[in-house]
């Protein structure tokens, strides 16, 4: 099978971020925006699945105008826990948002070390993803869908199952902090049920807590519920 499109699109992303890093001429410094940062978290809780324990989650973006491109990784404390190496590239316009992703995990289902540039659907750790959302300030939501990579139906291991995970979220503030609350629903077999079933349903606080005048850390607590699973979660976590 060949390599996947996708996947030389992103790698040309990256490459056109490294050329803007050396060469910052070719682009007005105040049009570019470079994210860094990072999460530690008591758990690693993904669209109600359980993924990992307590885990270091680093950020590095790049974005120029609308567009942007944003590596993203979580790196469990406990290592037979899976790492997990993600690639973004998105443009976002007033509300709308679209993007691809890249994700990629150094173990299989069955706990092997994995080759990130193994790209065959069958033996590849990459899976690949469409994202279309819109925020309407109120209210959001998004819809996720694999369309690549290792996604494939557990009743017919042959058959893509285009895992579908679909959104809502809506901002709230209570107390003076800032909350937002999500439910989220699968509509067929995939990766998130075996058929159409509401996998997410959370709440998220956050606050900043003053150390110094100088000096503040984000925190933010998260209650996650998996009504398919059954799967109850209470996550607490560190900006940086």
């Amino acid at each position: 099978m060949k390599k996947m499109n996708i996947v030389k699109q992103v790698y040309a992303a990256i490459a056109i971020a490294a050329v803007v890093s050396i060469f910052p001429g070719g682009v007005k410094a105040q049009e570019v925006e470079v994210t860094v940062g990072g999460d530690l978290v008591s758990n690693y809780i993904w669209r109600g699945l359980d993924c990992a324990g307590v885990s270091i989650q680093p950020t590095l973006g790049v974005g120029i105008g609308g567009f942007s491109l944003t590596a993203w990784g979580s790196v469990g404390f406990e290592s037979y826990f899976p790492k997990e190496y993600d690639f973004t590239l998105g443009y976002s316009t007033g509300g709308f948002t679209v993007a691809i992703t890249d994700y990629w995990f150094d173990k299989d289902a069955s706990g092997n070390g994995a080759k990130y540039f193994k790209y065959k659907a069958e033996e590849t750790a990459h899976m690949f993803e469409g994202t279309l959302g819109y925020d309407f300030g109120a209210l959001a939501i998004s819809w996720n869908t694999f369309f690549g990579g290792n996604d494939f139906k557990a009743s017919d291991e042959l058959k893509r199952a285009y895992s579908t995970y679909i959104e809502l979220s809506a901002p709230f503030k209570l107390g003076g902090l800032d909350f937002k609350a999500e439910i989220a629903a699968t509509p067929w077999e995939g990766l998130y049920s075996d058929q159409f079933n509401v996998v997410n349903i959370g709440i998220t606080g956050s606050k900043t807590i003053k150390v110094t005048d100088s000096f503040s850390i984000p925190v933010f607590t998260k209650v996650i519920f998996n009504p398919h699973t059954e799967g109850t979660y209470f996550v607490f976590g560190v900006s940086l």
